[in-house]
């Protein structure tokens, strides 16, 4: 019953005038914890950073203080037994030049030692420079010839693989990595590459011929990497936004023990997903909480987000903080022993003894959350018992905790994203998925991308098959 119903039904009587300001004024105090609330939410939001939302770290004020590790009480630097590390020598048929020095006295002495014999091996010191790099230039004569039967001429053609270009294989994969791999601009790496190989640098629009012809060369081992990923046993997934001419777009990344590929598409749902990944993946999908990935049976939920979720909460003040800062203990808990096992303390059967009591007390501080008067803590207390299976998949097979592995994979793409400004077509958007998706899985097969996109471009050219990517094959 409002105010004016309330003074109504006691016998006041209440001119127009009255009436209306008392129904401004109820009206008005309704929106004072609805202003509350979003004010509480925006000061939230000026506190968030990396440690504890999804925001990457690179996005953090100087002022963000990380968790410092526990002190061990050792002193900085190599520890007292501990093996130095050294610069491996180079392979002696790899050397290109040796230079012998000879001392010419004795140093005791200074008797000279020019007849004097070897006494030990010789000291290896070697230095590692580059060469005076020039472009190799190849000049192509079609010689025109009269036949002597007709009198008719003849002139020689080009190579297929020929015509119309007028860069190398090795040019087009270099100007192609130093966009998409270095994060280089057309302009900056045409004025790198007419300087490096002292010839007259391509113009910018060739930079774009380069683009789509190391595209194309990619496509086969862009296949080759989705086809690793969709038959391994585990893939961790992630996403994040792109733009496509202005508009809205969403890259997707699964990385596996053998390769990684990217997706470019226009949502982030589950149709999306599935088109990335199919209708059925037979592996456990590593992933944070997000929705689309409910389509998938076998999942394991990042461990980390749960923790950045427990200090997002604790942001909130009040009750939440307890609650937080027991959530947030539980989860360390839950690695500290993840790291016993990755480190042999534990076999499997171990851990999942010792997580038990831990699992349980979890299950209890989230039944309580959800009784909770906080809206956020409630729904985020029903949300992970809703997904609560997922969360211990890691106990029982054999798959990490968090998708950190997806995340780690997303950051050059992302970096990409903030100096390109995004795609202006179609076939951009082709040519970005393939060119991360080979760095990204060259770097696990422990290939060189530019050497490998060399080979590529070299096939595609000729119509012979693509180099494989992928070194188990």
């Amino acid at each position: 019953m409002s105010i004016v119903e309330e003074l109504e039904a006691a016998g006041e009587v209440l001119t127009p005038g009255v009436r209306a300001a008392l129904t401004r004024l109820e009206a008005m105090a309704a929106l004072v914890p609805v202003l509350e609330e979003r004010i509480r939410e925006l000061e939230i939001r000026l506190k968030l950073n990396s440690t504890n939302s999804s925001l990457p770290p690179s996005s953090d004020s100087s002022g963000v203080k990380r968790t410092p590790k526990k002190p061990t009480g050792r002193k900085r630097g190599g520890q007292k037994g501990h093996r130095g590390h050294h610069r491996q020598l180079i392979a002696p048929e790899r050397v290109d030049e040796v230079v012998e020095h000879r001392p010419e006295q004795c140093g005791g002495c200074g008797h000279s030692l020019s007849q004097a014999q070897e006494a030990k091996a010789a000291w290896v010191h070697q230095v590692v420079d580059l060469p005076p790099i020039r472009a190799w230039v190849t000049e192509h004569r079609m010689r025109c010839l009269r036949c002597t039967q007709c009198g008719s001429l003849t002139r020689a053609g080009l190579p297929a693989e020929l015509e119309g270009k007028h860069f190398g294989a090795g040019v087009v994969a270099l100007g192609s990595l130093l966009n998409g791999r270095y994060r280089m601009s057309r302009r900056e790496s045409v004025d790198l590459l007419g300087r490096l190989l002292d010839v007259a640098p391509p113009s910018l629009g060739s930079t774009e011929g380069f683009v789509r012809e190391a595209s194309a060369a990619l496509e086969p081992a862009y296949q080759e990497a989705r086809a690793a990923v969709l038959r391994s046993e585990s893939a961790g997934v992630d996403e994040t936004p792109w733009k496509l001419a202005g508009g809205k777009q969403w890259m997707w990344v699964a990385t596996a023990l053998q390769a990684t590929f990217f997706h470019l598409g226009s949502g982030r749902g589950a149709e999306e997903l599935r088109r990335f990944l199919g209708k059925r993946f037979d592996g456990v999908i590593n992933s944070d909480r997000w929705c689309a990935y409910q389509i998938y049976q076998r999942r394991q939920l990042c461990w980390a987000h749960l923790t950045r979720n427990f200090r997002k909460l604790a942001l909130r003040g009040g009750k939440a903080v307890p609650f937080a800062e027991r959530g947030e203990a539980l989860c360390k808990q839950v690695f500290q022993l993840w790291w016993e096992l990755q480190e042999g303390r534990l076999d499997r059967a171990q851990l999942e003894k010792k997580i038990a009591p831990v699992r349980r007390r979890l299950r209890r501080l989230l039944r309580e959350g959800t009784a909770s008067a906080d809206k956020r803590i409630a729904g985020f207390c029903r949300n992970v018992l809703k997904l609560w299976l997922s969360l211990w998949t890691f106990v029982r097979e054999a798959v990490e905790p968090t998708n950190n592995a997806a995340e780690r994979a997303l950051r050059p793409a992302v970096l990409w994203r903030k100096g390109c400004f995004g795609s202006q077509s179609a076939e951009g958007l082709r040519y970005v998925e393939r060119m991360l998706t080979l760095t990204a899985t060259a770097r696990q097969q422990q290939v060189h991308p530019l050497d490998y996109l060399t080979r590529a471009i070299s096939a595609h050219r000729t119509g012979a098959a693509a180099p494989s990517l992928l070194s188990t094959h």
